[in-house]
């Protein structure tokens, strides 16, 4: 019988060691699979960088720029320009510009990601308003900067010899309110959910 007991509670602490485990990878697994999607340019995520390199080379890539919104986000987004050639290793600046049509103000979050997705490993940005919430008062617009460069390691990858154009694209969405942040995994979830949304509408539209 004491036995028995025994065996019990050891059944029943592994089951419990088991589900907090469960609970901890489940929380652990979305910024694991940022930083993954970070260091292997993995679904088309760029790179974050201080500086542009050193070295600029003669190869040119045309860098377009897509922009997209979320139905519940009553806001106008558009490029400023619809691209630019940049050469490998230099710097540039281009802008996105935002307008709230609403008769609120409006905080939005901005997600991204480049295609083709093999290129997100070589596309580097300095400063970009997607690291940021943007507000907006009825009716106020503002410019929005993203300066970048495609880097030199781009010459050494055979895979990427093909690439003669790269498609920046930016969605926006409506940003959560304190009450619906302070639900955790929910509001968590829900901003996974639509990240997701947008890298499956920049593989749709395939500009």
């Amino acid at each position: 019988m004491v036995k028995k007991e025994h065996r019990n509670r050891v059944v029943f602490a592994s089951l419990l060691l088991v589900v907090c485990s469960m609970t901890a990878l489940s929380f652990a697994a979305v910024p694991l699979y940022r930083l993954f999607c970070q260091v292997t340019g993995f679904g088309g995520t760029t790179q974050i960088a201080i500086a542009a390199p050193d070295g600029v080379f003669d190869r040119l890539i045309t860098v377009r720029f897509n922009s997209d919104i979320a139905p519940d986000l009553p806001w106008a987004f558009r490029p400023v320009q619809r691209e630019v050639e940049v050469r490998v290793g230099e710097e540039k600046l281009a802008f996105y510009e935002a307008t709230n049509r609403s008769e609120e103000t409006l905080v939005g979050a901005a997600v991204f990601n480049v295609t083709p997705l093999k290129a997100g490993l070589y596309f580097s940005k300095i400063h970009c308003f997607c690291f940021e919430e943007q507000k907006l008062k009825p009716g106020e617009s503002a410019e929005m900067p993203v300066s970048f460069f495609i880097d030199p390691e781009i010459l050494r990858d055979p895979n990427l010899d093909d690439v003669e154009t790269i498609t920046l694209s930016y969605t926006f969405f409506r940003a959560l309110s304190g009450e619906e942040q302070t639900k955790g995994r929910g509001a968590r979830t829900a901003i996974e959910g639509k990240a997701a949304s947008a890298q499956r509408i920049s593989e749709e539209r395939k500009i």
